[in-house]
């Protein structure tokens, strides 16, 4: 799904909005999401799940190609943890082997 999808989704769905407004909307949803992990806080979503920065210490790597060391730097990672309402959704009539 796309961008452009949830636009239009929420376009067809709610009908109260103009494309114009639905395509705000939705921006000013993900601006919202992207400056609050900027700030390193993090996003919780009940029923969907939650969104975490962390931060991961420099270190010493491999390069695969050359087997030679080299320097990975500290970094911020995001990473999202699907609640257990979303889990169960996604997982809904797949059988258990």
């Amino acid at each position: 799904m796309t961008r452009a999808d949830i636009v239009q989704t929420i376009y067809n769905r709610v009908g109260a909005f103009s494309k114009r407004e639905a395509t705000d909307l939705v921006e000013l949803v993900f601006e919202t999401m992207k400056e609050t992990l900027e700030r390193g806080e993090r996003i919780k979503m009940s029923g969907f799940g939650n969104f975490v920065l962390r931060d991961k210490h420099s270190r010493v790597g491999r390069n695969p190609q050359t087997g030679g060391a080299l320097k990975i730097p500290a970094h911020r990672v995001l990473t999202f943890k699907p609640s257990v309402l979303l889990r169960d959704a996604v997982n809904a009539g797949k059988a258990s082997s």
